[in-house]
């Protein structure tokens, strides 16, 4: 779901943001064979990224805001859009290259290489060009559109990730402040997952 923050911390190659990306549709060990090493690597430093997301103390006291709704389950999906949001909106703070750039070289990867990636990216690859879905995330609006989106794909309980947008709306600047106390954490925690 964060595809945007993903895609700029393995910045360092299209390799590493084929894999970042894929990060979200290649799953167990027998999927990474089908991949070459760098992409492979990549697509691995994507789940540990999301471990150590999930685990750091902002992000977790972050999603329990969402307790008292009874939605923590939903929550880190909400999360991870509204955090590409973050990034987007204070994209020069972390990177000198323009977001429309870094955005339009992420779609370039994904769409030269279209034909190998897996169904679901395959099909939603086009779209996300098309439309900017990464750079559009500089909109606030955007990241409850994401949700909707996202919720019409769930194969239940859509209406419970649709609800957390109420409790994001509320807990929006706590929740704003945990991306700060978060993500200059995650930066150096990747990089030190790539040496």
């Amino acid at each position: 779901m964060n595809y945007l923050a993903h895609a700029w911390l393995a910045r360092h190659s299209d390799d590493a943001i084929l894999g970042a990306i894929l990060g979200d549709f290649v799953f167990g060990q027998s999927g990474l064979q089908d991949w070459p090493p760098a992409v492979r690597a990549e697509i691995v430093r994507h789940r540990r990224i999301d471990l150590y997301t999930d685990a750091h103390p902002a992000v977790v006291v972050a999603r329990g805001l969402f307790d008292d709704a009874g939605l923590r389950r939903y929550a880190g999906i909400v999360l991870d859009v509204h955090f590409d949001h973050c990034l987007a909106r204070h994209w020069s703070r972390w990177n000198d290259t323009p977001l429309g750039d870094f955005t339009a070289r992420v779609y370039r990867v994904l769409l030269a290489r279209r034909d190998a990636l897996p169904p679901r990216l395959h099909a939603i690859a086009p779209r996300m060009a098309a439309h900017d879905r990464l750079g559009s995330y500089v909109q606030r609006g955007n990241v409850d559109h994401a949700v909707r989106g996202i919720a019409t794909r769930l194969s239940r309980n859509g209406d419970k990730l649709v609800a957390c947008l109420d409790v994001l709306r509320v807990e929006e600047a706590r929740i704003d402040a945990a991306f700060e106390a978060f993500f200059p954490d995650l930066v150096d925690a990747a990089a030190a997952m790539r040496d």
